[in-house]
Formats: C-alpha cells, structure tokens, sequence
C-alpha cells in the first residue's frame, strides 16, 4: 500500500513538474506586446486595384473600399510615410483608385508587372527600407496572397508587422481567418482600423488628437462619430425630459 501511495504521489509530481515546464515555455514564447510607434512606422497600400477588388467577398464591396480609403487616410492624418504598389496594373487588375491617389499624392508607387509577393521587387523594398522605418502597417488584395506574403517576407527581414483586417479583403471568411492565424502565428500583429488609429494616437491631448481624429472617425466610423455627434448636440440644444432627472448618471 505504501509503495502504491509513493508511486500515485511521485506520478503526481512528474505531472505538476511538466505542466509547470510548459506554462512557463508558453509564457516564454508568448509574443510581446508591442506597440505602434507613429515616428517609427510606414504604412503600406498592396495591391488594392479597381480590377481585384472583385475578388473581395469576405467584406461587403462598399464597406471594403471604405476600409481601404480609411486606412490610406492614416498616413495622411499621421504624416506617415507610405509606399503604393500595384501588380500587373494594365491589365485586369486595374490601377489604383483615384481616390487613394488623391488621399497619398506625394508617396512612391511601385508598378509591379510581375512578382506575386511585393518584397519580391527591388524596387519596392528600396522604397520601404528608404522610409528608415522598423514598423510596417499592412494591408492589401487577397488577404491570403498579397498581404499575407508580404507580411511573412517583412517579419523575416526583421521588420515589426502590424495587419489591417478590415483593409484586406479575399474570396472568402475561411480564407480570411487562415490567413490571419498565419500570418499571427508568424508574429504579425493582427489589428481593426479602429485599434490601429488609436494605437497610432495614444492621447486625445496629443497632436494628432481630438482635433484630427474626431473628424477621421466622422468620416470613416460613424458608429463612433454618432456618439461625438449625440454629445454635441446633448451640449448645444439638450433638454432633460420629465423622468429624465432621476436616472443615475
């Protein structure tokens, strides 16, 4: 019976003695939090050409060409640099959308006629490394092509990665979320418009802040504007109704 005892307790151990070496690999191999460093950060626009975003059926068509111009527009209202790519642009990929041009006139555009994966480009990379940035923000057409590749070639030069899912779009929601786990198992930081913008801002007291993004969100996150909106006119021309006055605030 003592033996028994001293097996069962010994048994006990090694099973303690494993589970605590594997929390503490896990914990070892967690990946860090890193944070969007807007002084230290380009942002990249792939491949999001009028032709390919038919391709785009993971995300509603207008929706999508929202998210992509949102997420151009955080250069602009950041003063990030950014670098423009297209892929085999006369042909039935397109060019870009003129609105994008528009947003980013003054940033590099890298026609690519042949490589798949952008980093693949001479050209390309030269423009990003001459950024002299260590951070990249990312998005493009297919999520599963165009910004997956790249994302994977940027980790492996030793860039820090941060994907824009609402600004990257593919065939389908499958495709999308094996794409993302890929790309997230690989180090990248997988990140909503939203979170990118306020990672990028940090304080309402900063600049940009309040002023800049207030109308950034009016445009671009009207569930988030309508309660900017609602506040103001609440401040302006609010009246408290009968009943009102008893409610806890």
């Amino acid at each position: 019976m003592k033996f028994q005892i001293s097996i069962v307790a010994v048994f006990g151990l090694l099973i303690s003695s494993i589970e605590m070496v594997e929390a503490a690999n896990l914990k070892k191999d967690a990946p860090k939090h890193i944070r969007i460093d807007k002084t230290d950060v380009t942002l990249l626009v792939v491949d999001h050409q009028i032709g390919l975003f038919s391709l785009v059926r993971d995300i509603n068509p207008d929706q999508f060409k929202h998210n992509v111009l949102a997420h151009a527009e955080l250069a602009r209202v950041f003063k990030l640099p950014a670098v423009l790519t297209t892929s085999a642009q006369t042909g039935p990929n397109g060019p870009l959308p003129r609105e994008i041009l528009d947003i980013l006139p003054n940033s590099p555009i890298v026609h690519r006629n042949g490589e798949v994966n952008a980093w693949d480009n001479e050209e390309f990379r030269k423009a990003v490394y001459a950024t002299g940035k260590s951070q990249v923000i990312i998005a493009g057409v297919t999520t599963d092509v165009c910004t997956t590749f790249l994302a994977l070639s940027l980790i492996e030069a030793g860039f820090t990665v941060f994907a824009n899912s609402e600004a990257s779009g593919t065939f389908d929601d499958k495709i999308a979320v094996d794409s993302n786990n890929r790309m997230r198992d690989a180090g990248v930081h997988i990140l909503s418009n939203f979170a990118i913008a306020l990672d990028l801002m940090r304080d309402w007291r900063n600049t940009p802040g309040a002023v800049e993004m207030f109308p950034y969100f009016d445009k671009y996150l009207s569930a988030y504007s309508n309660i900017a909106r609602g506040h103001m006119a609440a401040v302006n021309n609010g009246t408290i109704f009968p009943g009102q006055d008893t409610l806890p605030q």
